[in-house]
């Protein structure tokens, strides 16, 4: 990790992605540049002054964070639209991760991870972690959710490639499904044999993740499998509440129209329920 970027809209949630790219640019001795985008589709009268206000405010935590953190950090301020000058900034860059920071109202849907995170996971090349926890220190737990697939094993080898898997311990977890078991309980199949049936699943699941892990990684990692009793969402971050995890880590896969993600729409629902940071690994375009 060489490069970082944070999208700022200079808001309480963004100075906590500010202190966690802080973090990880300490860590790794990367460098760290901040982005703020200011709508441009408004009048000039209105642009003008918020544009030179951020500017003003985004040079002094550039300031701050290399004169009292050692970091290498710049700072801009763009025109545009939120998630499409995010990217652009990012490919711009060339950062190796781009952070932002999460607001979440649990009564509603959080409009943040619901209009600008989503858009630029679908559209982006380079990994995008949201910052929901305290940054307290640096990670200590990963917790990363696969389902065997070309994606999944995309968001293992980004852990590597990142540098995420030195001094931490990780936890690659599968979440699987017992199919017949809805059927079996209809048919009033006994307590024993219905516990059997889940068992050998999980046996099953069990197996193929630990072949998945071995072929596709080299870091040593624990092995988890979950059965999925309600979503695949809660089953990960339940998981993640389990072993301690403080980033969870998943595939995603864009596609045309709405964001559908892999896992189903797993990657978006990790993104709205976990109280943990969330790093999202795009698929690979060739």
């Amino acid at each position: 990790m060489r490069k970082i970027l944070v999208a700022t809209d200079l808001s309480a949630r963004a100075d906590r992605a500010i202190r966690r790219a802080t973090l990880l640019a300490k860590k790794f001795e990367a460098s760290l540049h901040l982005v703020h985008v200011v709508d441009d589709d408004r009048p000039r009268r209105i642009i003008d002054p918020e544009r030179d206000a951020a500017a003003e405010i985004l040079d002094k935590q550039a300031r701050s964070l290399r004169d009292f953190d050692g970091v290498n950090c710049t700072a801009s301020v763009v025109l545009g639209g939120l998630a499409d000058e995010i990217v652009k900034a990012a490919q711009e860059a060339a950062a190796d991760v781009v952070i932002v920071g999460s607001h979440r109202h649990r009564a509603i849907q959080d409009v943040f991870v619901g209009t600008t995170a989503e858009r630029t996971i679908r559209s982006s090349r380079q990994p995008l972690l949201v910052a929901n926890g305290v940054p307290a220190s640096l990670y200590r737990h990963i917790l990363a959710a696969v389902d065997f697939s070309n994606c999944s094993a995309d968001a293992l080898l980004a852990i590597a490639a990142l540098g995420l898997d030195k001094d931490v311990a990780i936890s690659v977890l599968h979440v699987f499904d017992a199919p017949a078991r809805k059927h079996m309980a209809l048919a009033s199949a006994s307590r024993g044999d219905l516990q059997h049936y889940i068992g050998s699943e999980e046996a099953d699941a069990g197996r193929e993740l630990a072949s998945f892990v071995q072929r596709t990684v080299a870091f040593p990692a624990r092995h988890l499998v979950k059965l999925r009793e309600t979503t695949a969402p809660h089953a990960i971050c339940t998981a993640a509440e389990e072993v301690s995890a403080d980033l969870i880590v998943v595939g995603t896969h864009g596609r045309t129209g709405i964001a559908n993600f892999l896992l189903g729409s797993v990657a978006q629902g990790v993104l709205h329920a976990a109280d943990q940071d969330v790093l999202t690994i795009p698929a690979r375009r060739d």
